[in-house]
C-alpha cells in the first residue's frame, strides 16, 4: 500500500520501522529538516518537509495516489485536519491520533464527521492495556488472538520455579496445563524452541493458551492467577484517569498519589470512588504511611522516566505485588529489561501497534491474508496471524510434513471458533485461523513460511 505519516516523533518513526519493513511505500511528512533526514537516512521512504495539513505539501507527497495517511503529530487539531485535508484531496482512508480527554466522549461523532477509519487516543490504549495485565497479573505481557480465544503470554520464570530444568515436552505435564512455549529470551539470545529445549531461572518465555489453560498453567506453578484485589497508582495524569476507571469499573480498589493539588481536586470530582492522596511520592514516608506494601500491584505513571524506574524498583523492594512502569523514551529497552520493573508499558509504541493492526486489516482487505502480527520480542519474534484461503499451499498436509523455514513455529490452529495446539499430525482446512511464530520479518502471505524449491 502507499501510505503517508505526517510527524515522525517517536510513534511515526516506530510506524515507519515496521510498515517499511512490510513492503509499503512509505512517504513521510514532518516541519523539522532534521527529523526528515533522520528517517531518510536510516529507511527507503520518501520525506518531506512542511506543514502535513497542508493541500500543497500532501499532493506533493503523493496524496491523490494514497491508500492511507496516518497523522501522529502531538497536535490534536492539525491530526484531525491533516485528515480531513487527505479526504477530501484524495479520498483516502485516514488515522488520526486524538489524545485530548475533552474529545474522548465526542469521538464517535468526530469520526463520522470528518470520515476517519481509526483514532487511536494513546493514554487510553495504555490505560487498556495496563487494566489487561491487572486482570491477569502473573504476566508481563498479554497479546490476544482469535477473538480473544487464545493468548500469547509473556513470564519470566524465578528461581525455585517448577519449570526451572523442565524441558518444553514435559511442561504439559508438570502443570497440567496445555499450552505451547512459542519464544524464549535468556539474556540477549532469543529462541524459537523445540520440545528438547530445557528451561532455566530468568528464562522470559512466550507461551500460547487459552485464558482457561494459561490459568492453569499458572497454578499449576504455584504463581497466583486471580485478578488484583487493589493498585496504587502514582502520577494522576490522563492515564492514570483512564486506568483508574477501569479498575473501579472491574470491582478493584483504587489509591492514586499525586503532588499537583489542583489535579487531586479535579480526580476527586471525576473518581469519587477512588481514594486521592495529595503527595509527593518520591518521598519514601509517604508511600510507607499510604500502605505501599500492602498493595497486590503498584504503577507508576508519573511523566519522568527515571521516577518511574525507581518508584518501582522500590515497591519491589517491599513486596512482591504486581508492577507495571510507564517508560516514554525507548532507547534503553537492554538497560531497562534487566532491571525487573515488572511490566513495561511504552504509550507510544501501544499507540503505534494500534495503528499497525488497522492497516494489516487493510492490506488483508487487498490481496493480504495476515490478520494480526505481534512483536513478541522487539525487532526479534513476530507472531502472525493468517486467515487461510482456499488456494493456499498447506491444505490438507499433516504439518509434520510441510517443509517450513528455519525458525518458524505454527503455534496455533483456529477452527470454527475452537482453539486447536496442533501437532505433527494436524491438518491445515480452509478458513481456518493459523498463528505462526518466526524471527522473519515482512511476510504478507501463509506461503511465506514454506521452503524454497
Amino acid at each position: 500500500m502507499r501510505i503517508i505519516i505526517v510527524g515522525g516523533g517517536k510513534v511515526g518513526k516506530a510506524l515507519v520501522r515496521q510498515l517499511s519493513r512490510e513492503g509499503h511505500d512509505i512517504a513521510v511528512i514532518d516541519e523539522k529538516s532534521r527529523v526528515i533526514t533522520e528517517i531518510t537516512d536510516n529507511y527507503d521512504v520518501l520525506g518531506l518537509v512542511g506543514n502535513g495539513a497542508s493541500y500543497s505539501v500532501q499532493k506533493e507527497a503523493g496524496v491523490e495516489d494514497t491508500d492511507l495517511l496516518i497523522a501522529v503529530t502531538n497536535a490534536d487539531e492539525v491530526n484531525l485536519l491533516c485528515c480531513l485535508v487527505a479526504k477530501k484531496a484524495g479520498g483516502c482512508s485516514t488515522i488520526a491520533r486524538v489524545r485530548n480527554p475533552v474529545y474522548n466522549s465526542e469521538i464517535g461523532f468526530i469520526k463520522q464527521e470528518l470520515g476517519l477509519s481509526l483514532t487511536v487516543n494513546p493514554e487510553y490504549a495504555a490505560a487498556t492495556e495496563a487494566a489487561r495485565i491487572l486482570r491477569f497479573p502473573s504476566a508481563i505481557k498479554i497479546d490476544t488472538f482469535a477473538r480473544g480465544r487464545a493468548e500469547i503470554l509473556k513470564f519470566r520464570i524465578p528461581e525455585g520455579s517448577p519449570l526451572v530444568n523442565c524441558t518444553l515436552m514435559d511442561i504439559s505435564k508438570r502443570t497440567g496445563a496445555d499450552v505451547l512455549v512459542c519464544a524464549v529470551q535468556r539474556g540477549s539470545h532469543v529462541e524459537i524452541p523445540n520440545g528438547h529445549f530445557v528451561l532455566k531461572a530468568h528464562d522470559f518465555i512466550s507461551f500460547l493458551a487459552t485464558p482457561d489453560n494459561a490459568r492453569a498453567f499458572f497454578d499449576g506453578i504455584r504463581i497466583k492467577s486471580h485478578r488484583v484485589r487493589d493498585c496504587m497508582i502514582v502520577g494522576g495524569g490522563t492515564i492514570c484517569y483512564y486506568l483508574a476507571q477501569q479498575l473501579i469499573s472491574n470491582g478493584i480498589k483504587v489509591k492514586i498519589i499525586e503532588k499537583d493539588l489542583d489535579r487531586c481536586e479535579e480526580l476527586s470530582v471525576l473518581l469519587p470512588d477512588a481514594t486521592i492522596i495529595n503527595g509527593d511520592a518520591t518521598n519514601q514516608d509517604v508511600l510507607l504511611e499510604e500502605g505501599i506494601a500492602d498493595y497486590e500491584s503498584f504503577v507508576s505513571l508519573t511523566g519522568i522516566d527515571e521516577e518511574n524506574v525507581f518508584l518501582s524498583l522500590y515497591a519491589r523492594s517491599l513486596s512482591d505485588s504486581k508492577i507495571i512502569t510507564k517508560i516514554d523514551r525507548i532507547n534503553f529497552d537492554d538497560v531497562i529489561d534487566s532491571l525487573n520493573l515488572g511490566s513495561i508499558m511504552h504509550p507510544k509504541l501501544i499507540t503505534a501497534e494500534y495503528i499497525l493492526r488497522y492497516v494489516r486489516a487493510k492490506q488483508n482487505s487487498i490481496g493480504s491474508n495476515v490478520e494480526s502480527l505481534y512483536s513478541l520480542i522487539p525487532d526479534q519474534v513476530e507472531a502472525l496471524e493468517f486467515m487461510i484461503r482456499k488456494d493456499s499451499p498447506v491444505l490438507g498436509i499433516p504439518l509434520s510434513e510441510i517443509r517450513v523455514k528455519d525458525n518458524v513455529l505454527i503455534a496455533c490452529i483456529t477452527r470454527g471458533g475452537r482453539i486447536i495446539i496442533p501437532n505433527g499430525h494436524s491438518v491445515i482446512e480452509p478458513d481456518d485461523s493459523v498463528i505462526v511464530v518466526t524471527s522473519h520479518t515482512g511476510w504478507q502471505d501463509i506461503g511465506d513460511i514454506l521452503k524454497g524449491e
